[in-house]
């Protein structure tokens, strides 16, 4: 089955989630995992369309507290870091994907460093997009990066304006205003709650992962980082490399903490190598094992 599959929620680990798909389900899966605060539309509706016109089945969804899926109160997740990683999961469960290659972005590249180490039979291949491991010793954001001041929830303008100034911040040297406004509005008009949507995913709990951590990761990995991100600048995106073993790293020119509509071609080029390689590579090890249990 070709095409959009429209958004639709699903009942996923006790509360509800809102999941969208691209293209052909008989295509490997890429399952889209957006930062923190960002709902299922921080990844371009045109990018995913590029993506599945590759050859791939393409997934993005709403993280609890964003979008249509269920949300907690303002300052009051009922949830942690772990339950976010293993909802990724349960989307794979439900749309019938036994191993996803997961794209996952900023704060929640967390999610993809949990599923790669703890769930790694279900992980085909991990891409990072800006993010970091964390480590002491890389640089604090930029001088030059100004966070808007927090807006008044109650008034829907005030949170667009800010959505919009945020974004403007993170940004490189790629920043399309009026198309940063028009999501904005459209974010804040779906969510269920955008007071939440602001908050909860900074004050959840973070549980430590069970089997290692970066270097234990034996998934195929892509590191993805602009070199102009204010808020994680290039050494982030260089030590996460340097921790994962035979991890690769794209530097995409001119980009800030997002993926700019300018540099999709690099990134869906790369993405679909990467993830076209190790399709080779699983079928060839399918293969193999046929061949041995014959």
């Amino acid at each position: 089955m070709t095409g959009t599959s429209g958004e639709r929620l699903h009942t996923v680990n006790g509360v509800e989630l809102c999941v969208e798909t691209f293209g052909d389900r008989t295509d490997p899966a890429v399952l889209l995992v957006a930062g923190s605060s960002a709902s299922m539309l921080w990844w371009d509706a045109r990018l995913c369309e590029r993506i599945a016109a590759g050859g791939r089945y393409v997934v993005r969804y709403d993280h609890r507290d964003t979008g249509r899926s269920t949300a907690s109160p303002p300052g009051a997740p009922t949830y942690s870091y772990t339950d976010l990683a293993r909802d990724a999961l349960g989307i794979q469960d439900v749309l019938g994907i036994e191993r996803a290659h997961l794209v996952c972005q900023s704060m929640f590249g967390g999610i993809g460093l949990i599923l790669g180490v703890d769930y790694p039979e279900r992980v085909a291949s991990l891409t990072f997009v800006s993010t970091s491991t964390g480590a002491d010793d890389l640089p604090p954001p930029s001088s030059d990066l100004k966070m808007p001041d927090e807006p008044d929830t109650s008034d829907t303008a005030a949170v667009v304006r800010y959505v919009v100034a945020s974004a403007k911040a993170c940004a490189g040297g790629h920043f399309d205003e009026p198309a940063m406004r028009a999501l904005a509005e459209r974010d804040v008009a779906r969510a269920r709650n955008y007071a939440s949507t602001l908050v909860n995913h900074y004050v959840i709990d973070v549980e430590g992962l069970v089997r290692g951590g970066f270097g234990d990761i034996a998934a195929p990995t892509l590191v993805v980082h602009g070199d102009r991100d204010p808020l994680l600048p290039l050494p982030h995106g260089e030590a996460l490399r340097d921790a994962i073993p035979g991890a690769d790293l794209l530097v995409l020119e001119g980009a800030g903490h997002d993926v700019p509509e300018p540099v999709w071609d690099a990134f869906v080029s790369a993405l679909l190598h990467h993830t076209r390689r190790n399709v080779r590579r699983e079928r060839r090890a399918a293969t193999g094992a046929r061949s041995r249990s014959e």
